[in-house]
């Protein structure tokens, strides 16, 4: 995924694990990564991971 740094890194991680899942890559029933796995793949801090996840959870 490329990043678009003209919009919150957040809301741009969090459209992709929303995809993810909605893909089937994390189909129901299996482990989405953690906060620190997230920030480790796209790069940033645990608090932008941790909005980011915060953002798919409220989303259902």
């Amino acid at each position: 995924m490329d990043l678009d740094r003209t919009r919150p890194l957040w809301r741009q991680i969090a459209a992709e694990i929303i995809r993810r899942i909605k893909s089937g890559t994390y189909p129901p029933g299996s482990r989405v990564p953690s906060t620190l796995e997230i920030a480790q793949e796209f790069g940033v801090v645990n608090a932008t991971a941790a909005k980011a996840m915060r953002h798919v959870r409220e989303q259902g």
